[in-house]
Order: structure tokens, then sequence, then C-alpha cells
């Protein structure tokens, strides 16, 4: 049965293999994000399934915007947009670079996610699935990042709660080291990539369709007692029990 998806971040990486997935499977999908080349390259490349919505996550404005392009209620909402901005250098005697460094990790990381699906939640229809995009980071005490990502993690259980009565779920995937993305683009020694593959189980990185395959299962009828829980998809590199 046909569909609707949003898939925030939708552009390239992670994002694009989620709307791929559920692309295959005939849904209806909108992909956001703020550069509409990438976004309509990406649309194009997928199928006429796909629609490129421009729109940044963190802008309330924006966001706003968005309801009224999505046609109809909306089955599934993936808030897979998030960055760690960099701040090189950063100095933590310059408390205006701390706050600003910390600021702009959680604008990117929760509060786009909050915001989006806040937009479109009198439109998220019953039996329909919420899924954020976290990070291992969040248990590996990855500074403001990590941080950022745990409090999405905090705020999906609350979310859950809400809408659980509805028939809803929310969870949260957390991936690893994923190659292909450019959270993970070049400019690192080649040393980093290989240390983040020896910390894995199975001896080779992630990639976009390991995580797009767990998101699209947690949106299926066979995922539907499956709630408010952060699921971790790494190799092995965290292992949890």
């Amino acid at each position: 049965m046909a569909r609707t998806a949003v898939v925030t971040g939708g552009g390239g990486g992670i994002g694009k293999a989620i709307a791929a997935a559920f692309a295959a499977d005939e849904h209806q999908v909108y992909i956001t994000g703020r550069r509409a080349d990438v976004l309509n390259a990406t649309a194009d490349a997928l199928g006429p399934r796909v629609t490129a919505v421009v729109c940044d996550a963190t802008d309330p404005d924006q966001v706003a915007l968005l309801r009224n392009k999505v046609d109809g209620p909306v089955d599934i909402l993936v808030n897979n947009a998030g960055s760690a901005p960099a701040f090189l250098g950063l100095r933590t005697d310059d408390l205006h670079a701390v706050a600003a460094h910390w600021r702009a990790d959680f604008d990117a990381n929760v509060l786009g996610a909050v915001l989006t699906t806040s937009a479109l939640e009198e439109q998220l229809a019953g039996g329909g699935a919420v899924v954020h995009i976290g990070s291992f980071a969040t248990d590996r005490g990855q500074g403001a990042y990590g941080a950022a990502k745990a409090a999405l993690a905090a705020w999906n259980l609350h979310l859950a709660k809400k809408l659980g009565p509805r028939d809803i779920t929310s969870n949260v995937v957390s991936p690893g080291y994923i190659a292909e993305t450019e959270f993970f683009g070049e400019g690192m020694p080649p040393a980093f990539y290989e240390q983040r593959v020896a910390e894995t189980l199975v001896g080779r990185p992630g990639r976009p369709e390991d995580i797009a395959g767990l998101v699209r299962f947690l949106t299926t009828p066979a995922a539907r007692y499956i709630t408010g829980q952060n699921l971790h998809v790494n190799g092995g590199a965290l292992t949890t029990r």
C-alpha cells in the first residue's frame, strides 16, 4: 500500500538511501534540505515518486511552510537532518565561541527534529512511524555533538509516549561509522578511517543502506510493537545489553 513519507536531510548519504528505500516501496516521498541543487538532483535520480522541498529544519518559518507543501496525511517521518558543526581550534576560554558551538550542535541535531515533528504532528497518520537518526556518539562522550544526540534520544521517549495513544511509533536509529556520507567525508588522515573500521566486529564500515534497512523495517507492520527505543547500528563498535 502506497504511503507518504517525509525525510529531512534527504539529499545525500543516509537520507538519500532512506528515500530510495521508500521510493522502491512505491511510497510518495518528500525529501527536504537546504540545498536546492542537491535535492533536485536526488529527486531526479530516484524517480517521480520523490519530491524535493527546500527547507532548513532549524528555521521555524521554513518548517511552517513545509506543512502546506506535503500533500495529505504523513505515514512516515524521518528526522535525518543533522550535523556536527565545525569549530576548529575552539578555545574554551572564549565563552562566546563555546556558546555558539553548543547552540549550533543543539539546533542542528535536536531543534530541527522538534520543529519538523511539531509542524507535521497533526498530519501524522495512525499506524504511522517517526524515526530520528541519532549517533553512537551518545554513548561515547563526544562533546556537544554527543550531548545533542543524547538529548534527541531523551526527547524521543517523550514523543513516543505522546504519540503512542494514536498508534504512532517513535524510535531513534543510531549509526556508527558510515562511509559514503558527507559527515565522514574526505579530509581526515587514512588512520582515522582505519581506526573506525578496526573498532567494528565485522571488519567493514557501515553503508547508508545499512541504516536505511532498519529505518524501513521500523515503518512496517512487523515493527508495530517497537517504540521509545534507541537502536544502534554500528557493526559492533559499540555493544549494548
